[in-house]
């Protein structure tokens, strides 16, 4: 997938991560046919380390792999407590940045979803409904070349 010209992804990230204080956010785009539309985690504020890069995500693996598959949010609130240790290895992003709390919305174009954003926080708790509710409210339906129409719409 082609980036828009004109909009600069990590600004729009750091902006977010900013605004409200999540400790990493994160977008996956999905490359091209040739590469089967894997998705790879293409920019991240607030990472540890360089890890995410190297993330490669099959459609219905991983979180990424998962919001773009059925093209909805997803939500989890205490990593510990709702995702087995056993099954983290299917969460490399989760692992690699040490997130406890991740919410991740389909980006989509057109009518299909082209990318993921994730927020997350490294300490539980810290998603709470209120500021879920700002998130929700306050993302602008149009993130560059994306809107967020299952995020808004709900």
């Amino acid at each position: 997938m082609k980036d828009e010209p004109n909009f600069d992804y990590q600004l729009a990230i750091d902006s977010l991560r900013e605004r409200f204080l999540f400790d990493f956010v994160s977008i996956a785009l999905v490359q091209s046919a040739a590469d089967q539309f894997v998705l790879t985690w293409q920019y991240a504020s607030g990472n540890l380390n360089q890890r995410y890069k190297r993330i490669v995500l099959h459609s219905g693996k991983g979180i990424a792999g998962i919001v773009f598959k059925t093209g909805k949010p997803m939500l989890i609130q205490n990593i510990e407590s709702e995702l087995d240790p056993g099954d983290l290895f299917n969460y490399p992003i989760v692992v690699a940045e040490q997130l406890k709390t991740v919410c991740a919305v389909p980006l989509w174009k057109e009518s299909r979803v082209a990318g993921v954003l994730l927020v997350g926080f490294r300490a539980g708790g810290r998603l709470t409904p209120a500021l879920l509710d700002d998130f929700r409210r306050q993302l602008d339906p149009s993130f560059g070349p994306f809107f967020t129409r299952e995020l808004v719409e709900e």
